[in-house]
């Protein structure tokens, strides 16, 4: 984001928006500690607003301030994973069939261009791009469906999972379930099955939640 729009309106707000597509983005890692001279310097703004901003973005639940140790961003916890998913699923799934119920012939074109371009990271290895065209379909869902206070809902819950959703590594085995999810989920779109797309979303999230969780309770 350039210095001039970070100088318009309330400073410290799009320097909080900025921060907060780089956490979503993944540019900004989990547990990673926020470095204050960099960030003001690619800004181009003095610490004050960009620690208002982490004020902000600590309200939000996105962002640690530890005392004498500066500021990290958050790391969902278990307790979030099992609170957060249910609500996820549950408002993908009726993304889904509002979608559904409003898709044109260029919206299901849109969508299959983006699932082949996902396919085609999963089959080269390409990672961060698959992970950025993930979220890209997924939020498309939201703006086909047209409901805006269904999509403030959604975006306010993705910044809590995003490092879940769209960040964290997968297995190779945890990959390839998700791109057969995709194909299926694709299929559905094309057909123009709302009651089928609901279900698929809604499996798709919980199971990405349980793998978290099992990787979780491994580490533990």
């Amino acid at each position: 984001m350039s210095s001039t729009l970070l100088q318009q309106g309330a400073l410290h707000l799009n320097v909080s928006d900025a921060l907060r597509d780089m956490i979503v983005a993944g540019d900004l890692a989990p547990g990673s500690k926020v470095r204050e001279p960099e960030l003001c310097e690619r800004f181009g703004i003095s610490r004050t607003p960009l620690r208002e901003a982490l004020k902000v973005l600590a309200s939000e639940g996105l962002i640690q301030l530890m005392p004498r140790r500066g500021a990290y961003v958050a790391q969902i916890t278990q307790a979030e994973i099992d609170e957060l998913f249910p609500i996820m699923a549950a408002l993908e799934a009726l993304a889904g069939e509002l979608a559904v119920a409003r898709l044109t012939d260029k919206d299901i074109s849109k969508f299959r261009k983006l699932h082949d371009q996902l396919f085609g990271c999963h089959v080269s290895g390409n990672e961060k791009d698959y992970l950025r065209l993930n979220r890209e379909i997924h939020r498309e869902l939201f703006t086909v469906a047209a409901n805006s206070a269904l999509q403030a809902m959604y975006e306010q819950l993705l910044v809590r999972t995003h490092a879940v959703r769209f960040v964290a590594r997968k297995s190779s085995e945890q990959w390839g379930r998700a791109v057969e999810d995709h194909r299926a989920i694709l299929a559905a779109i094309e057909e123009r099955d709302g009651k089928r797309l609901a279900e698929l979303l809604r499996d798709h999230l919980l199971g990405t939640a349980s793998d978290v969780a099992r990787q979780t309770l491994t580490k533990q």
